[in-house]
């Protein structure tokens, strides 16, 4: 981190803002690129005083979240993950439909409790069908399994990354105290609307797209029009034999 420390003064680091905002703009010109091709953004945040905020964020942009733990396996052994969402589903299901009425109440109190611990450190990655596209992440000291992971899968990284951090560990280190909740809120808004931007210049491009393969495919279903066929020459009729007198 040295080359974004701006001064030490009493043990303290003091980061060079300059060199933030560049990397602020990178990452966000990454986000921007990735998003508006239809990809997803993981938020990582499961330090107490930015699990809120990363929350927050992550829902205002319609992205995915991990704010409560990070499971160990959450990306690298996805196959488990899914089988516990499709459980919280289907428990959930239950509870909607009436089917739960069909258990003993310690046993309907044994799924309630399941699921209200399934939806505690799911319910932000409950709708990813595949590997998110990028990671967003708050303190990746904390979050050392998440990064890993990450790494492992070489999916890209956007981190707030503290002077006690390895840059080198993410593609795009944006330098920040991430212990700071105003500085972390800063940073999350910036990302939140360039990643709402983006959301949205997707969102419109791929309804023209398939407004227009709907319009292709009524075309080609549509039989082209034929000019009317021409009446058939009537049959000729036999001439009547002459009878003798």
């Amino acid at each position: 981190m040295k080359p974004f420390i701006f001064d030490a003064r009493n043990g303290i680091h003091i980061i060079d803002l300059s060199k933030t905002l560049g990397q602020l703009e990178a990452a966000c010109d990454f986000l921007q690129r990735t998003v508006s091709k239809g990809g997803n953004v993981l938020f990582v945040g499961t330090k107490k005083q930015a699990q809120e905020a990363v929350k927050e964020s992550a829902k205002a942009c319609n992205q995915l979240y991990v704010t409560e733990r990070w499971l160990g396996g959450t990306l690298t052994n996805f196959n488990t993950i899914k089988r516990s969402i499709a459980r919280l589903k289907q428990i959930e299901k239950w509870d909607t439909d009436g089917s739960m009425s069909n258990y003993g109440k310690q046993e309907q109190s044994m799924y309630r409790r399941e699921a209200a611990r399934l939806f505690k450190n799911l319910d932000g990655i409950r709708t990813m069908d595949k590997y998110p596209a990028a990671m967003f992440v708050v303190d990746i000291k904390r979050e050392h399994n998440a990064i890993a992971e990450g790494r492992r899968l070489k999916i890209p990284i956007v981190a707030i990354v503290d002077t006690n951090c390895d840059p080198s560990l993410v593609d795009y280190p944006i330098a920040g105290n991430d212990d700071a909740i105003r500085s972390v809120r800063l940073v999350l808004q910036t990302v939140v609307q360039v990643i709402t931007q983006a959301r949205a210049e997707y969102e419109a491009n791929y309804g023209r797209r398939k407004a227009e393969q709907s319009a292709a495919t009524e075309a080609a279903a549509t039989p082209a029009e034929t000019a009317p066929a021409a009446p058939a020459p009537a049959a000729p009729v036999a001439a009547e034999a002459a009878v003798p007198a």
